[in-house]
Protein backbone atom coordinates (compact mmCIF):
# COMPACT_ATOMS: atom_id res chain seq x y z
CA UNK A 1 0.00 0.00 0.00
CA UNK A 2 1.33 3.44 -0.84
CA UNK A 3 2.42 5.72 1.97
CA UNK A 4 0.69 8.96 2.85
CA UNK A 5 2.17 12.03 1.18
CA UNK A 6 2.03 14.74 3.85
CA UNK A 7 3.45 17.58 1.79
CA UNK A 8 1.86 17.37 -1.64
CA UNK A 9 -1.70 18.41 -1.02
CA UNK A 10 -4.39 18.68 1.63
CA UNK A 11 -8.04 17.80 1.69
CA UNK A 12 -9.16 21.26 2.54
CA UNK A 13 -7.84 24.42 0.89
CA UNK A 14 -6.06 26.53 3.48
CA UNK A 15 -8.36 29.42 2.66
CA UNK A 16 -11.26 27.40 4.04
CA UNK A 17 -9.75 26.38 7.38
CA UNK A 18 -10.86 29.44 9.34
CA UNK A 19 -14.37 29.16 7.98
CA UNK A 20 -14.66 25.52 8.98
CA UNK A 21 -13.41 26.00 12.53
CA UNK A 22 -12.03 22.71 13.84
CA UNK A 23 -11.53 21.06 10.43
CA UNK A 24 -8.14 19.46 10.01
CA UNK A 25 -6.23 19.14 6.71
CA UNK A 26 -6.28 15.51 5.66
CA UNK A 27 -3.50 14.08 3.51
CA UNK A 28 -4.22 12.10 0.40
CA UNK A 29 -2.68 8.78 -0.53
CA UNK A 30 -0.66 9.06 -3.71
CA UNK A 31 -1.73 6.13 -5.87
CA UNK A 32 -1.84 5.62 -9.61
CA UNK A 33 -3.27 3.50 -12.37
CA UNK A 34 -0.98 2.37 -15.16
CA UNK A 35 -2.56 5.20 -17.15
CA UNK A 36 -2.33 8.33 -15.00
CA UNK A 37 -5.33 9.82 -16.78
CA UNK A 38 -7.45 7.13 -15.09
CA UNK A 39 -6.70 8.29 -11.54
CA UNK A 40 -9.73 9.68 -9.78
CA UNK A 41 -11.40 10.18 -6.45
CA UNK A 42 -14.90 10.77 -5.16
CA UNK A 43 -16.39 12.04 -1.92
CA UNK A 44 -19.09 10.37 0.16
CA UNK A 45 -21.62 11.98 2.51
CA UNK A 46 -24.21 9.88 4.31
CA UNK A 47 -26.91 9.55 6.98
CA UNK A 48 -27.91 13.15 7.61
CA UNK A 49 -31.36 12.27 9.07
CA UNK A 50 -32.84 15.70 8.39
CA UNK A 51 -35.79 15.96 10.79
CA UNK A 52 -38.76 18.29 10.45
CA UNK A 53 -40.24 19.81 13.61
CA UNK A 54 -42.93 22.21 12.38
CA UNK A 55 -43.33 24.94 9.79
CA UNK A 56 -39.86 25.94 8.60
CA UNK A 57 -38.18 24.48 11.72
CA UNK A 58 -35.84 21.48 11.51
CA UNK A 59 -33.49 19.86 14.04
CA UNK A 60 -30.54 22.21 13.85
CA UNK A 61 -27.85 19.69 14.76
CA UNK A 62 -28.60 17.44 11.81
CA UNK A 63 -28.89 20.43 9.46
CA UNK A 64 -25.48 21.71 10.52
CA UNK A 65 -23.82 18.33 10.01
CA UNK A 66 -24.97 18.19 6.37
CA UNK A 67 -24.19 21.85 5.67
CA UNK A 68 -20.66 21.40 6.96
CA UNK A 69 -20.09 18.28 4.87
CA UNK A 70 -21.29 20.07 1.74
CA UNK A 71 -19.06 23.08 2.46
CA UNK A 72 -15.99 20.91 3.01
CA UNK A 73 -16.67 18.82 -0.09
CA UNK A 74 -16.75 21.99 -2.18
CA UNK A 75 -13.34 23.01 -0.80
CA UNK A 76 -11.60 19.74 -1.67
CA UNK A 77 -8.50 19.92 -3.78
CA UNK A 78 -8.08 18.12 -6.08
CA UNK A 79 -11.78 18.20 -6.88
CA UNK A 80 -13.52 14.80 -6.61
CA UNK A 81 -15.01 13.51 -9.84
CA UNK A 82 -18.37 13.06 -8.12
CA UNK A 83 -20.08 12.80 -4.72
CA UNK A 84 -22.16 9.90 -3.40
CA UNK A 85 -24.91 10.57 -0.90
CA UNK A 86 -25.27 7.26 0.93
CA UNK A 87 -28.89 7.33 2.12
CA UNK A 88 -31.05 8.42 5.06
CA UNK A 89 -31.21 11.99 3.91
CA UNK A 90 -34.50 12.27 5.85
CA UNK A 91 -35.47 10.92 9.26
CA UNK A 92 -39.15 10.13 8.65
CA UNK A 93 -39.26 10.32 4.85
CA UNK A 94 -41.55 13.34 4.62
CA UNK A 95 -41.71 15.74 1.68
CA UNK A 96 -40.54 18.57 3.97
CA UNK A 97 -37.45 16.63 5.09
CA UNK A 98 -36.51 15.41 1.62
CA UNK A 99 -36.99 18.84 0.04
CA UNK A 100 -34.93 20.50 2.77
CA UNK A 101 -32.13 17.93 2.44
CA UNK A 102 -32.19 18.15 -1.37
CA UNK A 103 -31.87 21.92 -1.17
CA UNK A 104 -28.72 21.61 0.96
CA UNK A 105 -27.23 18.96 -1.34
CA UNK A 106 -27.91 21.15 -4.38
CA UNK A 107 -25.03 23.38 -3.24
CA UNK A 108 -22.50 20.62 -4.03
CA UNK A 109 -20.30 21.49 -7.00
CA UNK A 110 -19.64 17.94 -8.31
CA UNK A 111 -22.32 15.65 -9.72
CA UNK A 112 -24.17 13.74 -6.99
CA UNK A 113 -25.28 10.07 -7.12
CA UNK A 114 -27.90 9.07 -4.55
CA UNK A 115 -28.43 5.87 -2.55
CA UNK A 116 -31.78 5.02 -0.92
CA UNK A 117 -31.93 4.66 2.89
CA UNK A 118 -34.70 3.10 4.95
CA UNK A 119 -35.58 6.49 6.49
CA UNK A 120 -36.13 7.81 2.97
CA UNK A 121 -38.19 4.82 1.87
CA UNK A 122 -40.78 3.45 4.27
CA UNK A 123 -43.26 6.32 4.37
CA UNK A 124 -44.23 6.15 0.67
CA UNK A 125 -41.87 3.35 -0.51
CA UNK A 126 -39.58 5.87 -2.15
CA UNK A 127 -42.14 7.53 -4.42
CA UNK A 128 -41.22 11.14 -3.60
CA UNK A 129 -37.50 10.33 -3.29
CA UNK A 130 -37.57 9.03 -6.89
CA UNK A 131 -39.13 12.29 -8.11
CA UNK A 132 -36.21 14.18 -6.59
CA UNK A 133 -33.29 11.87 -7.33
CA UNK A 134 -34.25 9.27 -9.94
CA UNK A 135 -34.22 5.44 -9.93
CA UNK A 136 -33.78 3.50 -6.69
CA UNK A 137 -31.12 1.29 -8.31
CA UNK A 138 -28.90 1.78 -11.34
CA UNK A 139 -25.30 1.49 -12.57
CA UNK A 140 -22.77 3.71 -14.31
CA UNK A 141 -19.20 3.51 -15.59
CA UNK A 142 -16.42 5.96 -14.85
CA UNK A 143 -12.80 5.78 -16.00
CA UNK A 144 -12.74 2.00 -16.27
CA UNK A 145 -14.63 1.26 -13.03
CA UNK A 146 -18.19 -0.13 -12.99
CA UNK A 147 -20.35 1.36 -10.23
CA UNK A 148 -23.61 -0.17 -9.02
CA UNK A 149 -26.16 1.56 -6.77
CA UNK A 150 -28.61 -0.74 -4.97
CA UNK A 151 -31.67 -0.20 -2.81
CA UNK A 152 -30.67 -2.69 -0.13
CA UNK A 153 -33.25 -1.72 2.50
CA UNK A 154 -36.35 -3.45 1.18
CA UNK A 155 -37.87 -6.26 3.21
CA UNK A 156 -40.55 -8.95 3.19
CA UNK A 157 -43.88 -8.09 1.55
CA UNK A 158 -45.82 -9.16 4.64
CA UNK A 159 -43.98 -6.61 6.77
CA UNK A 160 -44.15 -3.85 4.16
CA UNK A 161 -47.71 -4.17 2.88
CA UNK A 162 -49.83 -6.09 5.41
CA UNK A 163 -48.70 -5.44 8.97
CA UNK A 164 -49.21 -1.73 9.62
CA UNK A 165 -52.50 0.19 9.59
CA UNK A 166 -50.87 3.36 8.26
CA UNK A 167 -47.77 4.33 6.28
CA UNK A 168 -46.76 6.66 9.11
CA UNK A 169 -46.68 3.79 11.61
CA UNK A 170 -44.69 1.64 9.16
CA UNK A 171 -42.13 4.43 8.81
CA UNK A 172 -41.94 4.95 12.57
CA UNK A 173 -41.33 1.25 13.21
CA UNK A 174 -38.54 0.99 10.64
CA UNK A 175 -36.98 4.22 11.92
CA UNK A 176 -36.52 2.80 15.43
CA UNK A 177 -33.14 1.67 16.71
CA UNK A 178 -32.62 -1.89 18.01
CA UNK A 179 -36.37 -2.27 17.47
CA UNK A 180 -37.89 -5.79 17.65
CA UNK A 181 -40.78 -4.54 15.47
CA UNK A 182 -38.38 -3.77 12.63
CA UNK A 183 -37.46 -6.22 9.89
CA UNK A 184 -34.19 -7.36 8.28
CA UNK A 185 -33.23 -5.62 5.06
CA UNK A 186 -32.76 -7.25 1.67
CA UNK A 187 -32.03 -6.42 -1.95
CA UNK A 188 -34.82 -8.68 -3.18
CA UNK A 189 -35.59 -10.81 -6.24
CA UNK A 190 -36.25 -7.93 -8.62
CA UNK A 191 -32.92 -6.21 -8.05
CA UNK A 192 -30.93 -9.44 -7.90
CA UNK A 193 -32.21 -10.35 -11.38
CA UNK A 194 -31.32 -6.88 -12.61
CA UNK A 195 -27.87 -7.05 -10.96
CA UNK A 196 -27.12 -10.43 -12.52
CA UNK A 197 -27.94 -9.07 -15.98
CA UNK A 198 -26.00 -5.87 -15.35
CA UNK A 199 -22.82 -7.65 -14.20
CA UNK A 200 -23.02 -10.20 -17.03
CA UNK A 201 -22.07 -7.43 -19.46
CA UNK A 202 -18.93 -6.48 -17.51
CA UNK A 203 -15.50 -8.14 -18.06
CA UNK A 204 -14.35 -9.93 -14.91
CA UNK A 205 -11.14 -7.87 -14.92
CA UNK A 206 -13.13 -4.64 -14.51
CA UNK A 207 -13.09 -3.20 -10.98
CA UNK A 208 -16.62 -3.19 -9.55
CA UNK A 209 -17.81 -0.93 -6.73
CA UNK A 210 -21.27 -1.43 -5.19
CA UNK A 211 -22.94 1.34 -3.20
CA UNK A 212 -25.63 0.17 -0.79
CA UNK A 213 -27.15 1.56 2.37
CA UNK A 214 -27.13 -1.64 4.44
CA UNK A 215 -23.85 -3.57 4.71
CA UNK A 216 -24.49 -6.47 2.22
CA UNK A 217 -23.12 -8.55 5.09
CA UNK A 218 -24.68 -10.16 8.15
CA UNK A 219 -23.05 -8.27 11.00
CA UNK A 220 -25.58 -7.98 13.84
CA UNK A 221 -29.28 -8.60 13.39
CA UNK A 222 -30.32 -6.86 16.60
CA UNK A 223 -29.23 -3.49 15.18
CA UNK A 224 -30.28 -4.42 11.63
CA UNK A 225 -26.66 -4.31 10.48
CA UNK A 226 -27.85 -7.16 8.31
CA UNK A 227 -28.93 -7.95 4.73
CA UNK A 228 -30.91 -11.17 4.31
CA UNK A 229 -29.70 -11.98 0.79
CA UNK A 230 -26.13 -10.78 1.36
CA UNK A 231 -24.58 -14.11 0.35
CA UNK A 232 -26.44 -14.06 -2.98
CA UNK A 233 -25.06 -10.60 -3.78
CA UNK A 234 -21.58 -11.68 -2.71
CA UNK A 235 -21.81 -14.71 -5.04
CA UNK A 236 -22.46 -12.38 -7.99
CA UNK A 237 -19.37 -10.32 -7.10
CA UNK A 238 -17.13 -13.34 -6.52
CA UNK A 239 -16.06 -13.79 -10.20
CA UNK A 240 -14.60 -10.28 -10.35
CA UNK A 241 -10.92 -9.80 -9.66
CA UNK A 242 -11.51 -6.57 -7.71
CA UNK A 243 -14.82 -5.87 -5.97
CA UNK A 244 -15.72 -3.36 -3.27
CA UNK A 245 -18.89 -2.61 -1.32
CA UNK A 246 -19.29 0.81 0.31
CA UNK A 247 -22.23 1.33 2.63
CA UNK A 248 -23.75 3.77 5.16
CA UNK A 249 -26.40 3.02 7.80
CA UNK A 250 -24.06 1.90 10.60
CA UNK A 251 -22.92 5.39 11.73
CA UNK A 252 -19.43 4.08 12.54
CA UNK A 253 -16.19 2.99 10.89
CA UNK A 254 -16.30 -0.65 9.76
CA UNK A 255 -14.24 -2.63 7.27
CA UNK A 256 -14.06 -6.28 6.31
CA UNK A 257 -12.84 -8.66 3.62
CA UNK A 258 -14.87 -11.63 2.35
CA UNK A 259 -13.01 -13.49 -0.37
CA UNK A 260 -12.26 -10.99 -3.12
CA UNK A 261 -14.75 -8.40 -1.80
CA UNK A 262 -13.63 -5.46 0.34
CA UNK A 263 -16.26 -3.87 2.57
CA UNK A 264 -15.96 -0.30 3.89
CA UNK A 265 -18.55 1.73 5.80
CA UNK A 266 -19.01 5.48 5.73
CA UNK A 267 -19.94 7.65 8.68
CA UNK A 268 -23.02 9.71 9.47
CA UNK A 269 -23.23 13.49 9.62
CA UNK A 270 -26.06 13.24 12.20
CA UNK A 271 -25.07 11.12 15.24
CA UNK A 272 -22.58 8.34 16.05
CA UNK A 273 -23.73 4.80 16.74
CA UNK A 274 -23.95 3.77 19.45
CA UNK A 275 -24.15 7.18 21.09
CA UNK A 276 -23.31 7.55 24.77
CA UNK A 277 -25.86 8.18 27.49
CA UNK A 278 -24.20 11.57 27.93
CA UNK A 279 -25.06 12.60 24.36
CA UNK A 280 -26.89 15.89 24.80
CA UNK A 281 -27.25 17.52 21.38
CA UNK A 282 -30.95 17.76 20.45
CA UNK A 283 -31.54 14.91 22.90
CA UNK A 284 -35.31 14.99 22.58
CA UNK A 285 -35.03 14.22 18.86
CA UNK A 286 -32.70 11.22 19.11
CA UNK A 287 -34.32 7.84 18.45
CA UNK A 288 -34.83 6.00 21.72
CA UNK A 289 -31.98 3.60 22.46
CA UNK A 290 -33.49 0.59 24.23
CA UNK A 291 -30.17 -1.21 24.80
CA UNK A 292 -27.75 1.11 26.67
CA UNK A 293 -24.15 0.91 25.43
CA UNK A 294 -20.89 2.68 26.23
CA UNK A 295 -18.62 4.07 23.56
CA UNK A 296 -14.95 3.13 23.55
CA UNK A 297 -13.93 6.78 23.86
CA UNK A 298 -16.52 8.80 25.81
CA UNK A 299 -14.42 11.96 25.57
CA UNK A 300 -15.36 12.39 21.88
CA UNK A 301 -19.12 12.09 21.81
CA UNK A 302 -19.29 12.61 18.03
CA UNK A 303 -16.25 10.51 17.18
CA UNK A 304 -18.16 8.49 14.59
CA UNK A 305 -19.77 11.43 12.84
CA UNK A 306 -18.22 13.03 9.81
CA UNK A 307 -17.66 12.22 6.19
CA UNK A 308 -14.95 10.71 4.04
CA UNK A 309 -12.90 11.11 0.89
CA UNK A 310 -12.42 8.00 -1.23
CA UNK A 311 -9.48 7.40 -3.54
CA UNK A 312 -9.73 4.81 -6.32
CA UNK A 313 -6.54 3.38 -7.77
CA UNK A 314 -5.89 -0.02 -9.31
CA UNK A 315 -9.53 -0.78 -8.60
CA UNK A 316 -9.14 -0.63 -4.82
CA UNK A 317 -10.65 1.75 -2.27
CA UNK A 318 -8.79 3.92 0.24
CA UNK A 319 -11.04 5.66 2.77
CA UNK A 320 -9.91 8.91 4.44
CA UNK A 321 -12.22 9.67 7.36
CA UNK A 322 -12.65 13.28 8.51
CA UNK A 323 -13.77 12.92 12.15
CA UNK A 324 -15.41 15.73 14.05
CA UNK A 325 -13.31 16.72 17.10
CA UNK A 326 -11.00 13.73 16.70
CA UNK A 327 -7.95 12.57 14.75
CA UNK A 328 -8.39 11.76 11.08
CA UNK A 329 -8.26 8.12 10.03
CA UNK A 330 -7.31 6.19 6.88
CA UNK A 331 -8.45 2.68 5.96
CA UNK A 332 -6.53 1.50 2.90
CA UNK A 333 -6.29 -1.78 1.04
CA UNK A 334 -3.16 -3.66 2.13
CA UNK A 335 -1.99 -5.56 -0.96
CA UNK A 336 0.25 -7.96 0.97
CA UNK A 337 -2.53 -8.94 3.39
CA UNK A 338 -5.27 -8.68 0.70
CA UNK A 339 -7.70 -6.83 2.93
CA UNK A 340 -8.56 -3.31 4.17
CA UNK A 341 -6.44 -2.12 7.08
CA UNK A 342 -6.72 0.82 9.44
CA UNK A 343 -3.36 2.59 9.23
CA UNK A 344 -3.56 3.99 12.78
CA UNK A 345 -5.46 1.27 14.60
CA UNK A 346 -3.18 -0.05 17.38
CA UNK A 347 -2.28 -3.66 17.91
CA UNK A 348 -4.38 -5.52 20.46
CA UNK A 349 -1.68 -5.14 23.11
CA UNK A 350 -1.72 -1.33 22.73
CA UNK A 351 -5.47 -0.72 22.63
CA UNK A 352 -7.18 1.41 25.27
CA UNK A 353 -9.70 -0.57 27.27
CA UNK A 354 -13.35 0.55 26.86
CA UNK A 355 -14.39 3.22 29.32
CA UNK A 356 -17.08 2.22 31.83
CA UNK A 357 -17.57 5.29 34.02
CA UNK A 358 -20.93 6.35 32.57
Amino acid sequence: MSTINNSRRNFIKHSGIALLGSSLPISLVELAFAETTQNFSFAYISDSHIQHIKGAEFVRNWDQGLKRAVAEANLLTPKPDFVIFGGDLAQLGTKEELDHGAEMLSALSPKVHHVMGEHDYYLDLGEYWEKLFGPQYYSFDHKGVHFVVLNSIRTYDEWTYKRWPTNVQRMAEMAGLDNPNGSPFMVGDEQRKWLKADLAKIPKTTPVVVFSHSPLQKIYKGWNFWTEDAEQIQAMLKPFKQASVIYGHVHQIQYNQIGNISFNSVMATAWPWPYPQAYAQAEQYLPKLTVPMNRADPFFERDATGWQFINMANGRVDMHFSLDSNNSRTVGFNKSKKRPEDTVYPSEAKRTAPQTHY
